[in-house]
């Protein structure tokens, strides 16, 4: 099934043309017979929006930049963090603390200077998003959440624009292009999104480091193939990677002709993504005269006070670091282990960031314990706050 961006507007011998420079520098293609020089052409005149900067967003920048893509459109609010390098390639360690936007831009110019790059440094939502998204040809999805992998989909439906997805998880990826006149739409393959929290963010679940590397390149990949209108898209089928077996499958996809947003077109506007997706509605109720600070925790251990302190982090997380004086518990096993805690006697429990020990508090609760507080902040925070030399991971 061979599919391309149809730019009417821009006529074949309208094409930009190439220099002297640009033709050295893009020689391997223009032997291609695939690509050629006008191929090249209609690449230069292309416009391509990512969303993301980061895991994805980098190598999609890099690879759709040095391939020639005339115009690039990157929408990230988010600065650099130092835990980012380990997968993010296009920041280095000189950018920690700079926008990523800022970053990228500097990078991308230096892989190929002949490039347009259009930042956008917000968040992408309903109200902003089609006026972003409007004059790109291809719109891809470096994301990492489900509120934006919807509204991108329904963004791209709305605007009849392909959409590139790309997702990883731990040492999974999945790969394919939704939103054609041919193909189905990411609502086909999920029409609902998960539970809100279980699927863990790359900063509880981990992520391998090259897997978006991986997925991000088929992702540019497909965003060449679609421009030049080339080979077989991945429309109507789903890539999927096991990084641990090194196993590709690619699953047949059908367009849901219930689906709302490109079957029945029910979808005829942006709609509260947060809210479609259940963020905030459905998470454990937060009082908080129920959390402890680091800091305050840090003076009741000094003090001597008489508590049990548990954290609910995996064992693996318990050998990088652990607050002196904590029992380990994993979530998963606290049901397990409620009959070796005292119902009496007050517990704190934390994990890395907080979430996951809300979500203990709340269990230990609704099984008799009264006095169950929660750390703020998680181990995280403690070692902000309390004692920099556990390490934060």
């Amino acid at each position: 099934m061979s599919a391309t961006v149809s730019r009417s507007a821009i006529a074949a011998t309208e094409l930009p043309e190439l220099g002297g420079d640009e033709i050295l520098r893009y020689s391997r293609h223009l032997i291609l017979p695939e690509v050629g020089l006008d191929g090249q052409r209609r690449l230069k005149a292309a416009r391509v929006l990512l969303i993301g900067a980061g895991g994805l967003g980098s190598p999609l920048a890099l690879y759709l930049a040095a391939a020639g893509v005339g115009t690039l459109g990157l929408v990230d609010f988010d600065v650099v963090d130092v835990t980012n390098l380990q997968r993010q390639i296009v920041h280095g360690t000189k950018d920690v603390g700079r926008p990523k936007l800022d970053s990228a831009k500097d990078r991308i110019r230096d892989v190929n200077p002949n490039v347009h790059v259009e930042g956008y440094p917000t968040k992408l939502t309903s109200a902003n998003a089609l006026e972003i998204a409007k004059d790109y040809d291809v719109i891809v999805d470096g994301t990492d959440n489900f509120q934006t992998r919807y509204l991108t989909n329904d963004l791209c439906v709305l605007l009849g624009k392909p959409n590139v997805y790309g997702s990883i998880f731990r040492f999974e990826g999945q790969a394919s292009v939704f939103a054609t006149d041919e193909g189905p739409c990411y609502r086909c393959l999920y029409p609902e999104p998960p539970p809100p929290g279980l699927v863990p963010s790359c900063a509880e679940g981990g992520v391998l480091g090259v897997l978006p590397g991986l997925v991000g390149t088929i992702q540019a990949t497909e965003t060449i193939k679609l421009l030049l209108g080339i080979g077989e898209p991945l429309i109507g089928r789903l890539l999927t990677i096991d990084t641990l077996t090194m196993q590709f499958r690619t699953l047949k996809l059908r367009k849901d002709p219930t689906c709302p947003a490109c079957g029945t077109h029910e979808i005829r506007e942006l709609i509260d993504y947060d809210q479609f997706c259940g963020v905030g509605a459905s998470a454990p109720p937060v009082d908080e005269s129920d959390d402890i600070t680091p800091t305050e925790l840090a003076a009741r251990i000094a003090r001597g006070d008489d508590f049990d302190l548990i954290d609910v982090r995996e064992p693996h997380e318990w050998a990088i670091a652990r607050i002196p004086g904590a029992r380990l518990i994993p979530l998963g096993t606290i049901g397990e282990a409620i009959g070796s805690l005292d119902p009496a006697r007050e517990i704190v429990v934390h994990c890395k960031m907080g979430g996951r020990s809300a979500k203990a508090a709340q269990q230990l609760r609704a099984a008799g314990f009264s006095r169950v507080r929660n750390l703020a902040g998680g181990i995280t925070r403690w070692s902000d706050d309390v004692d920099p030399k556990v390490p934060k991971y």
